[in-house]
Order: C-alpha cells, then structure tokens, then sequence
C-alpha cells in the first residue's frame, strides 16, 4: 500500500498548478507576510515568492525566504501533493494558511537530512525553533 501521492512529479512548468488549482490573482509578496499576520497566531493569505530549498527525497516541502532573511516552510494540505525537486529558484505562488509556530528540534533536523545538509550540520541543530510555516492548498509555478 502506499502512502501519499506518487513521488514521481515531473519538472517543473510555468503555468502548472499543484493541489488546487489557483491563480496568481490577489497574491501578496512574502514581504508583506508580517502585515498580512499581524498580531495573530495564523492568517489565510496567498503569497508570492521565489522558492529556494526543497525536499530532495520526494518534494513534500519547500521553503520561501521571508523579508527577515529567515525561511518559511510550506507543505501541503494532508500530504495530498508533491512540488518537483527542481523548483528552486522558481517564482512561485502558494494560497492557504500562513502560522507562527515552534518547530520541534527532530522535525528540523528531518528536513536538514531531506535537504542533502550534512550529518555535522543535522548535529548542529539542538533545540525547537520558532518559526513561520504555511500549510498550502494550491501552488502555482509563475516563472
């Protein structure tokens, strides 16, 4: 039996949407992120931005470089889709809920592995991060 979507997804394509379908209509630059939070813990927005790292073993995440020069995470709605490995670089668009969180120092050191980091890097993480995540619905590949 297995687990999740196939993890074979093609090369990335402007104009290809994955999980629902959306559009670049209304979405806000990541830079705008903290505006669109504000004091809240959680906000549904639609963002734009360029993706930088993503998950090498099958695309289950990818994460966006916020204003502060830090990154967020964004993964999919129930494991429901994957993004292609090659998406780095890409501007993309992603709609659904944008969280502060704190992020347990084994999922961190889950994603370094999954990322191609080191063992000596995976090592040097040693405690929860707080940090903003997005659980996506839709992603558009824009550019």
């Amino acid at each position: 039996m297995e687990e999740g979507p196939s993890t074979l997804v093609a090369p990335a394509a402007a104009g290809q949407t994955f999980g629902t379908v959306i559009t670049a209509d209304g979405a806000l630059p990541i830079s705008a992120l903290s505006v669109a939070l504000g004091s809240r813990d959680s906000a549904q927005v639609k963002l734009v931005g360029k993706a930088k790292a993503v998950c090498q073993a099958k695309g289950c995440w990818m994460t966006l470089p916020t204003a502060d020069g830090k990154e967020m995470r964004v993964r999919f709605r129930d494991y429901a889709f994957f993004v292609p490995k090659d998406l780095s670089g890409r501007t993309v668009v992603v709609s659904g809920w944008a969280h502060r969180s704190t992020v347990p120092k084994a999922d961190l050191q889950h994603y370094a592995k999954d990322a191609g980091k080191s063992g000596q890097e995976i090592a040097a993480i040693t405690r929860d991060e707080q940090q903003l995540t997005f659980m996506a619905d839709g992603v558009l590949v824009r550019d």
